[in-house]
């Protein structure tokens, strides 16, 4: 399930799809949320009254294009579930959809798609691009190539990733929609025909479109053994491979040619080590080059398992964390020694289905709990769980050990109303950045919010210096998400003192999750560095990227882009890589 879509990165012009001989440098990005409490309501997507699809993603889709290799059979059953199926689609519009589903709300104005552009090359620049900017700036995100029969989530869109590159001061742009195996047969069949996991598999009606489904593949008019993903929630460099991401599938790996276009390689199991789905969010140790990494599935125990690769991209055997129900877990932290779990009360019940509700729930009778478990583990049998009451965490900045405490600090932005993301409610939005200390001698955690009262604002989307991930760090980057879920601009947040230092991407300009970029290797300062953001001008309709200092908070720079970038709060990675090939910048969502 895509919940953070968006990512991007940063290669030089030398870059080649040949691999590379060094370790790529993690860097990190956050983002803050305005000061004012932001309502919930999704009507704020709307930019546009109108759901708008370019016609050059919208073509295809007129006819049901039957491939030559179905038999009479076959073809005779795919018109009588399609005749099922228009039956249940009219069935649904006869009831408003819900805004959390409702494509008119979450897919229109600046989140609606884009077309797939070539690239354009000697892109105008205002200001002046510093030196340590050289290379590919790559983004992932969700993208729909077909307009929706029905409901549709803003994270069910299909990956497109997004690519801005940067040679001296020529800058050239392009996005391609990553080739996973669901959209190429959707391209070919001319339609939508995978259920999407959020916006359409809520009540009877999502039982019926998973029986569709499965009639179909059983039928063999679709293929789903080599995944169901969209590949939309990730990009992480990792072992000389760009690999986009969802946490329902395995990894997709991308190309940057030389000539700055994106390829995708195709779907990539670690030569056959990788035997499940993989969370769209891995971490990557800036020390080791070891790569961590959660499995969850819905369905069946194990419900979850922990792995990690070498930096040679040797991969460890499955731990088994037992689990009582299947939860959502769209992120974790690491720190020196250990892997940090959340285990919170959003969970999956898909026989809420049968009820009539949605299969993803808040369960208030469950308690949250972090799980502390060392990185060589070989079982889960040591791992430490420690309650950390009404606490939900969409995502964990960073955290770090302390032994002469013996604690645990996690940084994370803490939710409100948890499932608020995935169900219509009625409450206004709240997300705090805190701090929660998991003591492993005691067995207790404490959380305190790491802003003042007066200065609150919600926080949420964004990441720490990635040189010092699992370290102590200072400050955190992160989307001032105002009016939600538009980002107007981003917070650099003092971690120690809860200082806040705000940019605003201008009026009526609304942009992604910020993306921190170090200046170099030897800064003796954390914050020494850049940040990098996509901006839409929704006066002129036109986009931009920014390139702010980091320490100044002033603009150094901006691309007038030739293609909108669909914005979402996104996680974002950055990666650097300098000798004998292109440095990377990724950034996640």
């Amino acid at each position: 399930m895509a919940v953070n879509p968006y990512a991007s990165t940063l290669l030089p012009s030398s870059f080649s799809s040949k691999p590379h001989t060094h370790t790529p440098r993690l860097l990190a990005i956050k983002a803050t949320k305005p000061s004012r409490k932001a309502t919930i309501s999704c009507a704020a997507l709307q930019s546009s009254p109108l759901l708008h699809f370019p016609n050059s993603i919208n073509t295809e889709q007129s006819a049901l294009h039957q491939p030559h290799q179905w038999n009479f059979l076959q073809r005779l059953a795919a018109t009588a579930l399609d005749m099922f199926e228009n039956a249940l689609v009219s069935r649904e519009t006869q009831s408003p959809l819900p805004k959390t589903s409702d494509p008119r709300v979450q897919i229109a104005g600046n989140f609606a798609p884009v077309p797939e552009q070539g690239v354009k090359h000697n892109l105008p620049v205002s200001g002046s691009i510093p030196d340590c900017i050289n290379g590919v700036y790559v983004r992932n995100g969700a993208n729909p190539l077909f307009e929706p029969v029905a409901g549709h989530h803003l994270f069910d869109g299909d990956g497109m990733v997004h690519a801005v590159s940067i040679d001296g001061k020529s800058v050239s742009y392009s996005c391609k929609l990553t080739e996973t195996h669901r959209l190429v047969q959707e391209r070919e069949l001319g339609r939508p025909v995978f259920p999407k996991a959020i916006g359409e598999l809520h009540g009877h009606s999502g039982v019926a479109r998973l029986a569709l489904f499965y009639t179909r593949s059983l039928l063999g008019l679709v293929d789903q053994s080599k995944g169901m993903g969209v590949a939309n929630a990730g990009l992480i460099y990792f072992n000389h491979r760009l690999l986009a991401m969802s946490e329902d599938d395995m990894p997709y790996q991308i190309k940057i040619t030389p000539s700055s276009d994106i390829e995708t390689v195709g779907r990539y199991d670690f030569s056959e080590q990788l035997m499940s789905t993989m969370i769209a969010h891995p971490k990557l140790d800036p020390v080791t080059g070891e790569m961590f990494a959660l499995s969850y599935d819905v369905v069946q125990k194990p419900y979850l398992k922990y792995f990690k690769f070498s930096k040679d991209g040797e991969k460890s055997p499955d731990v088994e964390i037992p689990l009582e129900v299947p939860t959502m877990m769209h992120d974790f932290a690491i720190t020196e020694n250990f892997v940090v779990v959340p285990d919170q009360q959003v969970v999956f019940k898909l026989e809420e289905m049968i009820k009539g509700g949605s299969p993803v729930i808040y369960d208030k009778n469950k308690m949250s709990r972090f799980g502390i478990l060392s990185k060589n583990a070989e079982t889960s049998d040591d791992m430490i769980w420690v309650d950390s009451p009404e606490t939900f965490c969409f995502h964990l900045w960073n955290a770090w050990e302390e032994p002469e405490s013996n604690e645990v600090v996690v940084i994370g932005s803490c939710m409100t109303p948890p499932d608020s993301i995935f169900n219509e409610c009625d409450e206004n939005l709240n997300s705090v950045l805190s701090e929660i200390r998991i003591n492993l001698k005691t067995r207790k955690s404490t959380k305190r919010p790491i802003l003042k009262g007066s200065e609150h604002v919600n926080l949420e989307a964004g990441m720490v210096n990635r040189d010092k991930l699992g370290r102590k760090t200072q400050f955190a980057y992160l989307a001032i998400a105002e009016p939600w879920p538009k980002v107007s601009g981003f917070a650099k947040v003092d971690l120690v003192t809860g200082e806040v230092k705000k940019f605003f991407y201008g009026d009526e300009r609304f942009g992604g999750e910020p993306f921190f970029l170090p200046s170099g290797l030897n800064s003796e300062r954390e914050d020494d560095g850049y940040v990098l953001a996509f901006v839409h001008d929704e006066k002129t309709w036109k986009s931009e990227l920014q390139i702010i200092n980091a320490m100044t908070m002033e603009m150094e720079a901006s691309v007038k882009l030739p293609s909108r970038v669909p914005i979402i709060e996104e996680k974002l990675l950055c990666f650097s890589q300098s000798v004998s090939s292109v440095p990377i910048l990724l950034l996640l969502l």
